[in-house]
């Protein structure tokens, strides 16, 4: 079920079957599929303009398409970006989170959240 807004027959819905299906053959359950397809779809209408509301971190961040996996468990760097941990620690309410670097950020995120 694509995500609201969506509407039949539309790019995004394609975009979003698309998704689904190469995520299901790469072995990924129905459910996760599903959520992996919604995700990157309101992303990328939110960095379209398509969308009422978007995050800064949806418009500021690489596109889903060209990071390709770039956090998905490979060597190198990977997992959150700074900013969508700072933006986490906002919400967590964080103090002194402005002036942490990631490694930082993301101790902090853990540590409120337990």
């Amino acid at each position: 079920m694509p995500p609201r807004g969506v509407k039949p027959g539309s790019k995004r819905e394609r975009q979003y079957e698309h998704i689904k299906q190469s995520e299901r053959e790469g072995g990924a359950s129905l459910a996760r599929a599903e959520e992996i397809a919604a995700r990157t779809v309101n992303k990328e209408r939110a960095r379209s303009g398509e969308s009422r509301s978007r995050s800064r971190t949806s418009t500021r961040d690489i596109s889903s398409g060209r990071r390709g996996g770039l956090r998905s468990g490979r060597p190198g760097p990977r997992g959150r970006t700074r900013d969508q941990l700072y933006e986490e620690a906002r919400h967590l309410n964080i103090s002194g989170r402005s002036s942490m670097n990631k490694a930082e950020l993301e101790r902090a995120v853990l540590g409120k959240k337990r």
